[in-house]
């Protein structure tokens, strides 16, 4: 009888939450109707809820009542950024669910550790990432995915060449190492519309982005050595 009711009670308060977190999605639905909420979830602070809108979180109460923006819950104990844990989790990808087919494969020494890497041939951050970072990486499988920003005007278009060619890994290394672009028309079906669209819709706002197996995301153009211990 006791292990029932307490069943019930969790099952009770599980429903009272659910229907909480529900209710607060659709007061910011009203509120702010361009904006797409990925999560909400209550916080064990009081009545704080943790809502999780593109790549940042803010905080509200059960009713919307205020905002907290660009705010951090720190664990005074431990001193860890709590909100960083919580991105990083809830901004994680489902790597197998990435469209590899559609991204340019490059294996290094036997491959067996693998990253994605969402990239704009025109980023002087991504070059820098291929000239002085994962040159130094071995064992590992690499996919680009082709993302031109649209700061870079010029990036779709020799994005386009680089797909087009026979050889795509060696278009991909010859442009972004030596700024030797393939001598293309660029007139070939691609996939840049579909990544272009795949990266707006994980939230990936900056090049060079890099996906780990297990789903974690890592913006910018990172030290080699750092990249190493992602991947133990």
């Amino acid at each position: 009888m006791i292990k029932i009711f307490s069943i019930l009670v969790g099952f009770f308060l599980y429903s009272l939450a659910y229907a909480a977190e529900n209710s607060l999605i659709q007061i910011i639905k009203e509120t702010y109707p361009e904006l797409t909420v990925k999560n909400v979830e209550k916080t064990d602070f009081n009545d704080l809820y943790e809502v999780y809108i593109g790549n940042q979180i803010i905080y509200t109460n059960d009713n919307f009542d205020f905002l907290i923006v660009e705010g951090r819950v720190v664990d005074p104990k431990t001193r860890n950024d709590l909100t960083e844990i919580r991105l990083e989790k809830l901004s994680r990808v489902n790597f197998e669910d990435l469209p590899l087919s559609d991204a340019i494969k490059i294996v290094k020494g036997n491959g067996e550790r693998t990253i994605a890497v969402f990239s704009d041939v025109d980023c002087p951050y991504c070059k820098r990432l291929e000239k002085e970072e994962l040159i130094n990486v071995d064992n590992i499988t690499i996919y680009t995915f082709l993302y031109p920003l649209a700061i870079h005007p010029k990036a779709r278009a020799k994005s386009e060449k680089i797909w087009c060619s026979e050889d795509r890994a060696k278009a991909w290394n010859g442009y972004i190492l030596n700024d030797k672009l393939p001598n293309n028309s660029g007139k070939c079906k691609t996939p840049i519309n579909k990544i272009v669209k795949l990266g707006k819709d994980l939230g990936i706002s900056s090049t060079p982005t890099i996906i780990l197996s297990n789903g974690r995301r890592i913006p910018g153009a990172i030290p080699y050595k750092q990249l190493e211990e992602y991947l133990k």
